[in-house]
């Protein structure tokens, strides 16, 4: 069972994932979109939105130290486990909580709103299941973790996590861990194979472009005004 579970599940999610994204962008480019709501709505957006952004970029980093950097090369560039465990509660829990409250303005917009609330997708709904109840165990745990302490995820659940991309499983780790970080690994794993589906795809489609394109295309009537160095990106010369 714990082969399954923290084997065989996590690898069909993460094939599941990309797989699915590959299969989405080739076959339905017109549905890769966050199907904005903002004309219906947008006081409530307007402060839920950043909240939710803003506080799951901070997740995502938290995540990142936490489950990817291992606690030798913490301490080995001179931070404690105490300044650590430190930085992880209060940053933490200032993007978890910021995420939790972003969210529950945004449901709430899209519960009560009724244009946004008749845009919302069946696929929507259980996205936002699987996204809320893994928001809230991974706050439950981060807090609990790191103020009781009776649990060292550093050396269990980040061990298991890394080793799934090393192909140096451990699951008997995960299934020494508490009852809460094992559901809140399940239903991530989960959530990275309905991703490809939903309108999380947005996440791999920010508008980078935007900040070196030129402001508008330019042709000039006199070729001989143009030069011959080569352009910049974004400023080439286009046929009349």
């Amino acid at each position: 069972m714990n082969e399954l579970l923290f084997v065989v599940f996590p690898y069909v999610c993460l094939t599941v994932f990309v797989v699915g994204h590959v299969w989405r962008y080739r076959y339905d480019k017109f549905g890769w979109t966050t199907r904005s709501s903002q004309l219906y709505e947008n006081r409530l957006l307007r402060i839920g939105s950043p909240l939710f952004h803003f506080g799951i970029i901070g997740v995502f980093f938290g995540h990142v130290v936490g489950l990817g950097v291992p606690e030798s090369w913490t301490s080995a560039v001179g931070v404690s486990e105490g300044l650590y465990h430190l930085l992880a509660v209060t940053l933490g829990a200032l993007a978890g909580i910021a995420t939790v409250v972003g969210m529950v303005i945004l449901i709430y917009r899209r519960r009560t709103t009724g244009p946004v609330f008749s845009a919302t997708t069946r696929m929507d709904k259980v996205m936002y299941a699987f996204l809320a109840t893994v928001i809230v165990l991974g706050l439950y745990n981060t807090l609990i973790a790191n103020v009781v302490g009776a649990y060292d995820y550093r050396e269990g659940v980040s061990v298991w996590f890394r080793g799934i991309f090393r192909f140096s499983l451990h699951p008997e780790l995960m299934a020494e861990a508490p009852i809460g970080f094992q559901v809140h690994g399940l239903i991530a794993m989960a959530l990275f194979a309905l991703w490809p589906f939903t309108r999380l795809v947005h996440v791999f489609s920010a508008p980078l472009g935007y900040l070196t394109r030129p402001y508008i295309v330019y042709r000039s009537r006199d070729e001989q005004q143009l030069g011959s160095h080569r352009p910049r990106r974004g400023w080439d010369r286009v046929d009349r």
